[in-house]
């Protein structure tokens, strides 16, 4: 059987086909960062609390969110968006 895919199909390796390895890589990242933040507290539930209230949200993002947008260019649209914002809405002036 053969499949034909068209030239401009844009093809992304992704985990399961689910997640983008560069999103896999950011979340283990953030959760090692976070991991060694909980490390100074001595509680056990401290620190499972912690580390959920941290970095479930961005999972759940990066699983679920976005509708398989790449979650570094999410970052970048919104940091555009913070630094450049653009008058949206004009007044009509009617003299």
């Amino acid at each position: 059987m053969k499949f034909i895919f068209p030239q401009n199909y844009n093809f992304k390796n992704k985990l399961f086909g689910v997640i983008d390895y560069s999103t896999i890589f950011l979340n283990l990242f953030w959760d090692l960062i976070v991991f060694i933040f909980i490390n100074l507290f001595n509680n056990l539930n401290i620190k499972i609390f912690l580390f959920f209230v941290f970095c479930f949200p961005l999972f759940l993002f990066s699983f679920f969110g976005f509708n398989g947008e790449n979650i570094f260019y999410v970052f970048s649209y919104i940091l555009k968006f913070i630094f450049k914002k653009k008058l949206l809405l004009f007044q009509k002036n009617n003299f």
